[in-house]
């Protein structure tokens, strides 16, 4: 049986990524795992939208300070329940940032939410989840919130 020394829990702050950082702080504690986590601010402009987009000055800067701030709050929650734990914030497109984390991390499990969106929203939108299942180098837990 491999080993888990190190579990990458991306998070959107989601019930659904709540749930999955709490099964894996579960883990951690039974592994003596770290958990490393990642939360990626990328928003997706339509390929169709017919006028440029213009975003303000400082968007991208603070997108990237928000996410930091609220990853810390999080990693203060792991680390208060006796967990080690280490955080990342990316720009790239969701599974890119966590599937390139999980390989430069040489993480040993992803543990992840999902939405479980289906029909037209799946098909547009894609699945963070189901595009890290098949890109990953290490085994991907998937958890949804049943409450929503």
């Amino acid at each position: 049986m491999t080993e888990i020394r190190n579990i990458l829990v991306p998070t959107d702050y989601s019930p659904h990524a709540e749930k999955a950082l709490a099964y894996a702080i579960g883990l951690a504690k039974t592994f003596g795992a770290k958990i490393t986590l990642v939360h990626s601010y990328h928003i997706a402009v339509p390929m169709a939208v017919p006028d440029p987009v213009i975003v303000p000055q400082g968007f991208w800067e603070d997108a990237r300070n928000r996410a930091t701030e609220l990853l810390e709050e999080i990693r203060g929650k792991v680390e208060a329940d006796g967990v080690s734990c280490e955080m990342h914030v990316s720009s790239e497109p969701p599974f890119q940032a966590i599937t390139d984390l999980a390989a430069a991390s040489k993480a040993d499990l992803i543990v992840m939410g999902t939405r479980g969106l289906t029909g037209l929203k799946h098909v547009m939108l894609g699945s963070v989840a189901e595009r890290t299942v098949r890109l990953a180098h290490c085994p991907v837990i998937t958890l949804k919130d049943s409450e929503t």
